[in-house]
Formats: structure tokens, sequence, C-alpha cells
């Protein structure tokens, strides 16, 4: 989620652009909470995204791959990169709106297109405003291209049965852990080569966000995996249970496993006591969007996934993968 365009101001001093450290962090969220509030109209654009948090947890996730922007001293913007191994991607980049068209927008591009570069990752994207000309050249300018929409849905929890053979990493001993990260690697590299969810699931589990959800085949594999935030402080908020990721294992079967793996999103929500489940959709995925529908999510946000280099990446007819890159 990317807003950097809107009113100029002029006489702005020179930009540095520095990691972000851990004294900037309220100053940061604020900027990020005003920036989405006011390009999208909120009535009071500093409380907007309420209870979910987005710029501590990427922060904590990863300090190295979070930049801020300074202007005569100040805070000015943040930006983070997200490593999932061979797929990387970035946001939220936020900017002060009264600074907006100032190229911090730009200059917040340089540190993670580093990061990428280091990393290695093979495809690389973002979600941005789909209506918004000046957010896709700003990104067309990197050799991000746009592909297919990006529905962010929600639907209410009315409780769910129990899913047999679903774990959850956050229940397993500590010794079972690493075993049970091999298992997440192979089902990811199975949909899409060298996609890794290693680190969001770490980083899930080490900060108290949430947890995420195995399911256990018949064989040795894991048949779906879905990493879940889970209320106020997390980038769920208050009342929701947001997958960030989930995918099941690719075959003949994957539809079922899907519908399992929705169940048991839901029945995860429901013992947390938690009245809504959120998730994003790629439309470049039109079955798996089909299924979310006849469960009863509907689209709240829309977005375009803009993708480097023009390529589908994982998200194509036969994928069932949850996610949306904000």
């Amino acid at each position: 989620m990317i807003p950097t365009a809107g009113e100029r101001k002029s006489g702005t001093g020179p930009v540095s652009v520095r990691p972000l450290g851990e004294a900037d962090l309220d100053r940061a969220d604020e900027i990020f909470r005003v920036a989405f509030g006011t390009f999208l109209g909120a009535p009071e654009p500093k409380t907007f995204f309420g209870t979910a948090d987005y710029v501590r947890t990427r922060w904590a996730a990863d300090p190295r791959a979070a930049f801020a922007a300074t202007v005569e001293g100040e805070v000015a913007g943040s930006n983070f990169a997200v490593n999932w191994g061979s797929v990387g991607y970035f946001g939220p980049l936020t900017v002060r709106p009264d600074l907006w068209d100032q190229g911090i927008g730009r200059r917040l591009m340089e540190p993670v297109m580093d990061c990428f570069d280091t990393w290695e990752n093979r495809h690389l994207g973002l979600f941005t405003f789909s209506q918004s000309p000046k957010h896709l050249e700003l990104y067309r300018r990197y050799g991000f291209w746009p592909r297919f929409l990006t529905a962010i849905m929600k639907k209410q929890v009315t409780g769910s049965a129990a899913v047999p053979g679903r774990v959850l990493y956050g229940q397993l001993r500590a010794a079972e852990q690493p075993d049970a990260l091999s298992l997440c690697r192979a089902l990811t590299g199975a949909v899409y080569e060298g996609l890794s969810l290693e680190r969001e699931i770490v980083a899930t589990y080490a900060q108290g966000l949430g947890d995420t959800i195995l399911l256990q085949g018949a064989s040795s594999e894991l048949d779906g995996l879905a990493v879940c935030h889970c209320g106020a402080g997390s980038e769920a908020g208050a009342d929701v249970c947001f997958v960030k990721f989930g995918a099941v294992r690719p075959g003949p079967e994957a539809a079922n496993r899907f519908e399992r793996l929705l169940t048991a999103c839901e029945q995860l929500a429901a013992e947390r006591g938690l009245g809504q489940l959120d998730a994003g959709m790629n439309l470049g995925r039109p079955d798996a969007y089909r299924r979310m529908i006849d469960r009863g999510f509907r689209t709240w946000l829309q977005g375009v996934t803009m993708h480097r280099p023009n390529e589908p990446g994982y998200s194509h007819p036969d994928a069932y993968v949850i996610d949306d890159w904000r």
C-alpha cells in the first residue's frame, strides 16, 4: 500500500534516507495513518486503520529492511522491504501529506531496491491504488507493471467445525518447529520455486501477532498453511483475523485443500473470539476467488498488484493462494 501523491509544498529542504530506528516508530506510524487517511478522504486521518499496526510489526520483523526519509532532521516518510525467498515486495511506503510530490517516494524506493538486489529475489511486487495514475507511473519507472486487481475481502465469522489434521505452529515444541518450517518451505516452493514464508511465520509467533495454521496431509507433506494475524496490535486490528498469507499444495485436489484451509482459518478466528475474517485474493486466481465469494467473503478494498518482471508469478488460475502485498 503506497500513497505518495498529492499536494505540492514548495521550498522542501534536502531529503536524506537512513534506516528507520526504534525511536522513529511513533512518528512513522502517525505519518502512515495520516497519509492513507488523507488519500482516501477519511474524516479523521490520524485514526485511520484503528488498532491495526503495520509500522511496528514490519520494523520488528526486519529492522534492516525498514527505511526513513527525513527533511530538516524530521521523519517525512518510511518504507519497508519484505523477503519471501524468491519473492520480494515492499510497503507500506508513506510520505507526510504536506510533502507529497517532492520526490520523497522515489528516494524511499532506492534502499528497498538495494535490498532486493542483495536478497536476489526473482519476482518483485507491490500493492497500490489502481485508480491513481501517479502511483502506477512512479512504480513503472522501477520496472513494475500492473497486472490483475487484488480484492481485500472480509466475512463475518459464524463459527466453524474442527478441521482434522490442523496444527498450530505456536503449539509445537521448540524442537519440532524447524521441521515444520522445512515442510512449509517445501509447500510454498511447490507453489512457486523458492517462495518461503519462514520469516513471516517466525515473526508472527515471536511478536505474538497470531499464529500459523498447518494442515497435515495423508503423507508426510503439508496440505496447506496460513499465516494469520489476530486482533489489536497486529496487522488485523481489533476483532479481526487477517490471513496475511495462505496456500495449499498444488495438484488435482488443490481446490478441496483450499476449502479445508478456509474452514481452518475461520475456526482459528472463532477460537480467538474474533468476529471478522479478512483475506486478500488476486483475481488472477479466479477459482480461488469464486470459492471465497461462495463462502460469504465480500470485497471492502480493491487495488492492483504490480510485478517485476511483468509475469504472473504465483497469481495464475491453478494457484490457490491468499495474499495481498499490502
